[in-house]
């Protein structure tokens, strides 16, 4: 029975920075990477990264948009098991500006020291199909009301 809500997730997302992004290759190739969601997370079903667009990641997403998403928060130390959430859905590249405003922070002019100028960025929006989580003490799967 599911007992986490959307909500819940984002708040559990709020807390892990990174998490791994797979994509299809093609040909039963699946390639894994680690992205950090910056702390964008007001989750309502979509996850958002930057890139840079001459990526083997965004040449896989044009060729075939079905990604997933693995996260994973360490136990607590008072014993308590970490969380486990795993994403699967699609993936849209975005190349507007003013969607790269609307999700940069400062701490991006690390990867991308020209902030949204940064000749060849992308926008990768991950759109949730199906949410499953794992958190020691429970589990449960959560499809939220919309698609890509």
């Amino acid at each position: 029975m599911t007992s986490l809500s959307l909500e819940n997730i984002s708040s559990e997302l709020k807390k892990i920075d990174f998490c791994m992004l797979s994509t299809n290759g093609g040909s039963g190739r699946i390639s894994s990477r680690p992205m950090s969601n910056n702390g964008d997370v007001e989750y309502d079903g979509d996850s958002w990264f930057f890139s840079f667009e001459d990526t083997q990641k965004v040449t896989e997403i044009e060729g075939i948009d079905s990604v997933s998403l693995t996260f994973t928060a360490p136990a607590s130390l008072l014993g308590k098991p970490g969380i486990f959430i795993a994403i699967e859905g699609s993936a849209t590249l975005i190349r507007e500006k003013s969607a790269f405003e609307e999700h940069w922070v400062a701490d991006l002019e690390r990867w991308f020291p020209e902030g949204i100028d940064t000749p060849g960025l992308v926008l990768i929006k991950v759109s949730a199909s199906t949410i499953e989580y794992w958190d020691g003490e429970e589990n449960g799967v959560i499809t939220p009301r919309f698609t890509a």
